[in-house]
């Protein structure tokens, strides 16, 4: 019986072991793809996560307040006397603004050369205390409320 001469086409099917250039091409872009869509995605979730560190500071300085007050009758002006002008993990500056004796705001804002600058509209954490009542700012959404 006489063999048939072998065409391209079953070389090809022989041989064909790797992947071509084009198909590499391919992989790689739908890869790029799906690395910018969700790209934006995680990084948000991230400045979420590190706002827990400016509202945990917040908190922190609301209970030294409120211990203060129970003691001295009044809020502490002077924030080195109730706690620390950083949050634990650094992404957020802490100050005092307008302390009284019946009211005092808390502020946690982001480090100008933090990674929480980006985060455009939660970049300054607010904490109202009035006569123990505290009301949270800038809006709830920044508390992950």
């Amino acid at each position: 019986m006489p063999t048939r001469p072998r065409t391209f086409a079953d070389c090809a099917r022989t041989h064909a072991r790797g992947l071509t250039l084009i198909e590499l091409c391919i992989v790689l872009a739908m890869a790029a793809i799906l690395v910018a869509v969700a790209w934006p995605s995680q990084q948000a979730q991230l400045q979420r996560a590190r706002r827990l560190d400016g509202i945990a500071a917040l908190t922190r300085l609301q209970m030294a307040q409120e211990q203060f007050r129970a003691r001295f009758g009044r809020y502490s002006g002077d924030l080195a006397s109730i706690g620390s002008t950083r949050s634990m993990s650094g992404h957020y500056v802490l100050a005092l603004h307008d302390a009284g004796p019946d009211t005092v705001t808390l502020v946690a804002a982001a480090r100008r050369d933090g990674d929480q600058q980006g985060d455009t509209e939660c970049r300054q954490l607010t904490l109202q205390l009035n006569q123990g009542l505290a009301d949270i700012g800038p809006s709830p959404r920044c508390w992950n409320r």
